[in-house]
């Protein structure tokens, strides 16, 4: 079984993802839908992390600091730093607070010093804004971001053609990297074995298909697109 399909399943054992009808914040009917929030146990914890790190080292990227855009990338940042610790590469965790704060330490950045290259780690792009917030601290910190890594893809184009992923690559000259996206998760689906019936399944996969159809990067595009995944 594919990296992609062994997370896929992990996903909708943990129900991050569900299938039905979903309504989105950009107003459109979803046949999925996508919650690394609900990832919250210790052992599962532990397993995403080392998701995240078997996509950074594939990837090959280097860096010196992982940060969490604030909130949900802050659990994922952990998680995937006690993972590669635990294969020999020691690296230090960052965060921000969405507001400063005026007493103690103050700021809006926790953790490790945020210096030399920087990692971005989050779950899954939609309009993008916590993680563009996020690089404009670790830019204003005097720091280089190397890339961003995130659990799922959902290749959604805009009306110039463009994912939020080739967007944010575009404007990070640097990688975005997923672990998964759309394409794997119908892949995913077309196999047998999945958990279904033959009329659900069959179903559910038109669904899939005809919201890809319409609203996500084709395979051609995709080649073509300045994104990828683990």
């Amino acid at each position: 079984m594919q990296a992609q399909d062994t997370f896929i399943e992990f996903m909708l054992q943990q129900q991050v993802l569900k299938f039905g009808e979903f309504t989105l914040n950009s107003g459109r009917i979803s046949p999925y839908f996508f919650n690394l929030g609900a990832v919250s146990s210790g052992t599962a914890l532990a397993r995403l992390g080392e998701a995240y790190a078997d996509a950074i080292l594939a990837a090959g990227i280097d860096f010196d600091v992982l940060f969490g855009p604030a909130y949900k990338g802050i659990p994922i940042a952990v998680a995937t730093a006690v993972a590669l610790g635990r294969r020999g590469t020691d690296v230090g965790v960052a965060y921000n607070r969405k507001e400063a704060k005026d007493h103690g330490e103050g700021g809006q950045l926790v953790g490790a010093e945020v210096r030399g290259r920087v990692l971005l780690i989050d779950d899954v792009l939609t309009s993008g804004k916590a993680i563009r917030s996020a690089c404009e601290l670790i830019r204003a910190a005097g720091a280089d971001i190397v890339g961003a890594v995130i659990a799922l893809d959902r290749q959604e184009v805009n009306a110039q053609g463009a994912t939020a992923v080739s967007e944010l690559a575009q404007e990070l000259s640097a990688p975005v990297i997923s672990i998964a996206n759309m394409a794997d998760v119908i892949g995913y689906l077309g196999q047998a074995g999945n958990g279904m019936d033959a009329d659900s399944a069959d179903q559910l996969m038109q669904q899939m298909l005809n919201y890809q159809s319409r609203y996500c990067l084709t395979a051609a595009a995709e080649v073509q697109s300045g994104a990828g995944n683990g």
